[in-house]
């Protein structure tokens, strides 16, 4: 033993074979299960990727232009967002980046879907809150590296497992930030909705989810930009689009091909982040008013 080496109190090696078995076990005996349950996943993913990859480049660089003309009003974002998609068709990147849209739109519904109501849940029970909060702290650090092993051993490399990884590392901050929405609407305006007699759930969904939707939609825009940046660690088990050539440009040493994949991911990043915080300053925005005018 080495002077510095920490002693061995006990053998570990029982409790990792355990553990190495046990999951080895779920995969034989459960993998067709977890796979009969991702099938919404992967029709989904497929469906929009497909879509993407059929419409005309042209119309999706005009949406998107459109949305960011609508969430600014300047023609500053629209231009910015023209010009980054059209730099990504012509480097060529065109396909990858539809594939890498999907994935991250892919993620980002799926989160929403489920986030937003644990969210709600959270804000309501304190249980929840104690029991959930733990958990979410475990999502946001564990290494992505480490949860990609047991959806690989289920699902075996491909889009899904990637998918999957890409939801469980993007989910918690859509989760904090729900709770933390709905728990920061003024007492004053509840207890007014209160005495004029609303029920819980109309107060749920008539005052407290409006109220919460900048911060519920700042959460959207944290959960999109985590999902987008788990795309070159998602090309390690055959996700492809932007970060597979990202992942080629290390392997076979070609720094033009890194150098443009990454720009293109970038471009992602810079459309979505945009449109979705100005979306959120215009809604928070709107809501100021409203408030100002009660």
């Amino acid at each position: 033993m080495f002077e510095g080496e920490f002693p061995e109190f006990i053998d570990t090696r029982p409790l990792r074979y355990w553990l190495d078995d046990g999951l080895n076990w779920v995969v034989r005996e459960w993998s067709y299960g977890f796979e009969s349950a991702a099938y919404p996943l992967r029709v989904m993913l497929n469906t929009i990727e497909d879509v993407l990859l059929a419409t005309p480049w042209w119309l999706i660089i005009l949406a998107l232009s459109w949305l960011a003309y609508g969430a600014t009003r300047t023609p500053l974002l629209p231009i910015l967002v023209a010009v980054g998609l059209f730099f990504a068709g012509l480097m060529e990147l065109w396909e990858d980046s539809m594939k890498t849209m999907a994935l991250m739109i892919s993620a980002t519904v799926t989160a929403i879907l489920f986030s937003i109501p644990l969210g709600i849940v959270m804000a309501r029970s304190q249980i929840v809150l104690r029991v959930v909060t733990p958990i979410l702290d475990l999502m946001q650090t564990m290494p992505s590296f480490v949860y990609l092993i047991p959806v690989v051993m289920i699902f075996g490399p491909g889009n899904v497992p990637a998918l999957i990884a890409t939801i469980v590392y993007a989910a918690p901050p859509l989760v904090r930030l729900t709770n933390l929405g709905i728990r920061h609407v003024d007492s004053g305006v509840l207890e007014a909705s209160q005495a004029f007699g609303a029920s819980p759930r109309q107060r749920l969904l008539g005052v407290q989810i409006p109220l919460a939707l900048p911060t519920i939609l700042a959460g959207i825009n944290q959960t999109t930009m985590m999902a987008l940046s788990m795309v070159v660690i998602a090309s390690m088990i055959g996700a492809g689009g932007l970060g597979y050539q990202v992942q080629q440009g290390i392997g076979r040493l070609e720094v033009s091909r890194g150098v443009f994949a990454g720009l293109g991911i970038v471009v992602l990043a810079i459309i979505f982040d945009r449109i979705t915080q100005a979306y959120g300053k215009q809604l928070q925005e709107q809501i100021g008013l409203a408030g100002g005018r009660s």
